[in-house]
């Protein structure tokens, strides 16, 4: 399964937000709802290609209401996400799934809050420490060059 991570803005609920809109609404009806982050929506879908479909359709929502958007695709990676843009051009295969690990967005984890990203390229197999701030733990969210550095 294909997970998806909708991370809300700072200033809105994001569940109140998506859920009080009649379209919002009807596009994730048929989807388990959980919150894996504060302020944050996950869900899971059949593929990567239905990822990106539902972030298409939810895409007048996100533009709006959301700092972020994630989706994490086993065959890619178990342990990292993909961005949005990524993972779009992963499923139109502008980009082969094992040319997306090399530039990166490291999120700190403070009080299941993800934190101000740090971007780095990877050169070797492991991933660079998050020196920010000192954080519970870390997200990594593999990203397009057009995202790369914010």
């Amino acid at each position: 399964m294909t997970q998806v991570c909708l991370i809300g803005s700072e200033d809105v609920d994001l569940r109140y937000e998506l859920l009080s809109r009649e379209t919002a609404r009807n596009a994730l009806s048929t989807y388990e709802l959980s919150q894996p982050f504060d302020n944050a929506i996950g869900l899971e879908t059949v593929s990567l290609g239905a990822a990106v479909s539902l972030l298409n359709d939810l895409n007048w929502y996100l533009v709006r209401f959301t700092d972020y958007t994630m989706v994490r695709e086993p065959s890619i990676s178990e342990t990292e996400w993909l961005s949005r843009g990524l993972a779009t051009q992963v499923r139109d295969r502008g980009v082969r799934p094992e040319e997306t690990d090399r530039l990166l967005q490291i999120f700190g984890v403070e009080d299941n809050r993800l934190v101000e990203p740090m971007y780095v390229t990877r050169v070797t197999d492991s991933v660079p420490s998050y020196d920010l701030r000192d954080v519970d733990e870390t997200v990594v969210v593999r990203v397009a060059e057009d995202e790369f550095g914010g």
